[in-house]
């Protein structure tokens, strides 16, 4: 009998593989598979113990038969595993997925799922050239919402500031304006870690009111104040030593990003540093990949949202007056460059 193994050379000859395209028509179903169970809260039914299926669908109320088929899907996305009938959390899934770990990222999850309508209607996006999710329901028009955006953002910042603020040398400064802070989640850490250093935080009054909750919480009001205002028309003030602009520049045009850059050079002393932090794409916007959909993903939720290449926005700051000019990435897996420079 001979042997009918396809080998590489036959592959090739076969022309293009389909697998990728495939691949990208389904993928939906794994992130709402993540989306719904973190929504149930199933990681943390599972913390303590392994359940049977039986016994999930007890727990939180569930149809049996469908739920063993949701429970073994979990397991072939590496979230839970699977034991003589009874299904536990994975270690990764312990770590990131269980409320009461302080790597939770649940809140985030959660954030992504609320997007998933929105999602659904790229095509009505694109052709009218209007967000899919209006961001004033986010950013003060609904409360609830707002609260649960700025929650998942400090649960973001949290994780993102482990690696930004290790990069930052704010020794001797004093007066740092964090604009568009949203939860205040950076400047607690940073003046936490620089003593001396006083924040303000220009923000929109319905995220700013959440945001004092958790400044206080962090016991941080005495060095971290926050201001009501839009970042667009607000007065920066002036004698400033420091700049922060983290997460705000994929929501504006580049004629935006560029006056805010102008604003920022106003208001900052001469040697002052300006902090520009976000998902940036390499020249062009393709690559990498994240951070291109990221930009599609800001498309759906902001009139002017999109993504910028930190090349350009080294440029701007060049032109507007800045010196010293680097750019850093932060480590895998966070999509995040860091584009610093000094007022001359």
């Amino acid at each position: 009998m001979s042997d009918q193994r396809e080998t590489p050379e036959d592959a090739k000859s076969q022309g293009p593989n389909p697998s990728a395209i495939v691949r990208l028509s389904t993928a939906y179903w794994e992130s709402q598979t993540l989306l719904t169970a973190n929504r149930l809260r199933l990681f943390d039914f599972l913390a303590d113990s392994d359940r049977s299926a039986d016994e999930v669908a007890a727990g939180l109320k569930l149809d049996p038969r469908s739920t063993a088929l949701f429970l073994r899907a979990c397991v072939g996305l590496g979230v839970l595993a699977q034991t003589a009938g009874r299904f536990q959390n994975t270690p990764v899934a312990s770590v990131f997925l269980v409320s009461r770990s302080p790597a939770f990222m649940g809140k985030v999850i959660h954030y992504s799922d609320q997007l998933y309508t929105s999602w659904g209607r790229l095509e009505d996006a694109l052709r009218s050239g209007q967000p899919a999710l209006p961001a004033q329901s986010y950013l003060g028009d609904d409360a609830e919402r707002t609260r649960g955006f700025v929650m998942a953002m400090h649960d973001r910042a949290l994780g993102i500031a482990r690696a930004l603020v290790p990069l930052l040398d704010l020794s001797g400064r004093r007066k740092m304006l964090d604009v568009g802070g949203g939860p205040g989640t950076y400047s607690v850490l940073l003046t936490e870690r620089f003593p001396g250093l006083q924040a303000e935080v220009l923000e929109l009054p319905g995220v700013a009111a959440v945001a004092r909750e958790l400044v206080a919480a962090a016991g941080a009001s005495d060095r971290v104040s926050l201001r009501d205002g839009d970042y667009h028309n607000a007065d920066f003030g002036s004698g400033k030593d420091v700049v922060l602009m983290s997460g705000m520049f994929h929501r504006e045009s580049e004629q935006a990003c560029r006056g805010l850059i102008e604003r920022a050079a106003a208001c900052l002393d001469t040697g002052g540093l300006l902090v520009v932090s976000d998902v940036f794409t390499d020249p062009g916007g393709t690559h990498p990949p994240f951070a291109a959909m990221f930009g599609l993903n800001m498309m759906l939720t902001a009139a002017d949202g999109g993504v910028h290449a930190d090349a350009d926005v080294q440029r701007w700051m060049a032109e507007a007056g800045f010196g010293e000019l680097r750019t850093a990435a932060l480590p895998p897996p966070m999509p995040h460059r860091v584009v610093m420079g000094r007022k001359l």
